[in-house]
């Protein structure tokens, strides 16, 4: 190997300090757009959202980089990210209200056994979608759904209707008043 592979592969075409603001700042606009973007990019990726999250890092890598292709720069640049990850995630775990201002409140799509077309319409989340993410998750239809919330994190969470353990106890307890109350009647001589 000659000397000036070792150049290209160890000294950077631009000063440390510019590697390490480069991917700081792509990273925080990327946090904000997605934010903006919605839920939706991380709940339902549609072959639409994938072109668009593929393109977006083809396009950020050279904003990340600069013009310097050493292995030392793209070292520097990765280590700057997955630190400035680990900082935030620390963050918000920490300080909770943090994270709900980055990442937002979980959405109720569906309560009480209604869906909420507006809040599907906000996160352009289509009734079809919903059910299809329903269904990976075991139900049938939306028709077996109380609620269905979806979280920051793009990830739904379906809760069936189910009767309460008090409602199912009520109406066995009441069958059985009612079984003895025909019993009681049964017995009883009938006035004539």
């Amino acid at each position: 190997m000659t000397p000036s592979i070792w150049h290209d592969l160890l000294y950077p075409d631009v000063p440390i300090l510019e590697k390490i603001i480069r991917p700081i700042l792509v990273y925080l606009f990327l946090l904000v757009g997605l934010r903006l973007a919605g839920k939706r990019e991380l709940a339902t990726l549609n072959p639409l959202d994938l072109v668009v999250l593929l393109t977006i890092s083809n396009t950020v890598q050279n904003a990340i980089i600069g013009s310097d292709n050493s292995v030392l720069g793209g070292i520097v640049g990765a280590t700057t990210l997955l630190i400035m990850n680990y900082v935030l995630v620390d963050l918000i775990y920490r300080i909770p209200r943090l994270g709900m201002l980055i990442e937002g409140r979980p959405d109720v799509l569906i309560s009480g056994g209604k869906l909420h077309k507006q809040r599907l319409s906000t996160e352009r989340i289509s009734v079809e979608d919903l059910e299809a993410a329903a269904r990976r998750q075991g139900f049938a239809s939306l028709k077996e759904v109380d609620q269905a919330i979806l979280y920051p994190s793009g990830t739904f969470c379906f809760i069936g209707k189910v009767p309460r353990t008090e409602a199912l106890h009520y109406q066995q307890l009441m069958t059985q008043l009612n079984q003895i109350a025909e019993d009681v009647k049964s017995l009883k001589p009938t006035k004539a």
